[in-house]
């Protein structure tokens, strides 16, 4: 009796293990093809991943863009208030200055609203307008009147020149922030929500 049960349960046991050698296998497959992807650097999480490293690269290019030319803003202000206690100065010339280097904030682009390049003329001609009638009644022939207007003025010239270089950096941020968009816009798209809808930022296409 003893037998004949071994002899019924022997081929049972056989196929439970087979059963359970090609689960393993499975599972080790299946184990094998997650750890792949996690490694894939196309894969959703990937990409997400390093297109917000990119994104942030371009947003601090952007603040320090910005505030540069806030700093510019402020001190073309106090250069401006300092020209105000000085004797012979046009009293309704530095206010009517000032009232237009106040309005530079508001009509500045942002990253969105640079898509038109006529914002970016417009805003470099105004403040461009702004800084070519300063300059001749602060430093008239190169000379201030105040050690704190000729400092005022050498801090713009050194701003202003900066312009170029800062947009030139964002631009290069941004190129690469588009490029690995447009790779990957498949896998971003399985995100949903925000990254479903990225599109490209718009360029200054700056001119080394």
């Amino acid at each position: 009796m003893m037998d004949s049960t071994k002899c019924i349960l022997s081929p049972f046991k056989s196929v439970v293990v087979a059963l359970l050698i090609l689960t393993g296998g499975a599972a080790s497959c299946k184990r094998d093809g997650s750890q792949a992807a996690a490694k894939n650097p196309a894969s959703a999480a990937a990409a997400k991943a390093q297109l917000d490293v990119l994104r942030d690269s371009v947003d601090l290019k952007w603040r320090n863009m910005i505030e540069s030319d806030d700093q510019k803003i402020s001190l073309t202000r106090l250069l401006l208030r300092e020209l105000q206690g000085q004797p012979g100065m046009n009293a309704a010339q530095l206010q009517g200055l000032e009232r237009a280097n106040a309005r530079l904030k508001s009509r500045r682009y942002t990253q969105q609203t640079m898509a038109s390049s006529a914002l970016i003329d417009q805003y470099d001609a105004s403040q461009d307008s702004v800084l070519h009638a300063v300059y001749p009644v602060a430093a008239p022939n190169g000379n201030a009147p105040t050690e704190n207007a000729r400092n005022f003025v050498e801090g713009l010239q050194q701003l202003d020149e900066g312009v170029v270089g800062f947009r030139v950096q964002y631009d290069r941020a941004v190129k690469q922030y588009n490029a690995y968009l447009q790779l990957h816009q498949s896998e971003l798209q399985t995100l949903g929500g925000k990254y479903a809808d990225m599109k490209p930022l718009p360029l200054f296409e700056v001119q080394n």
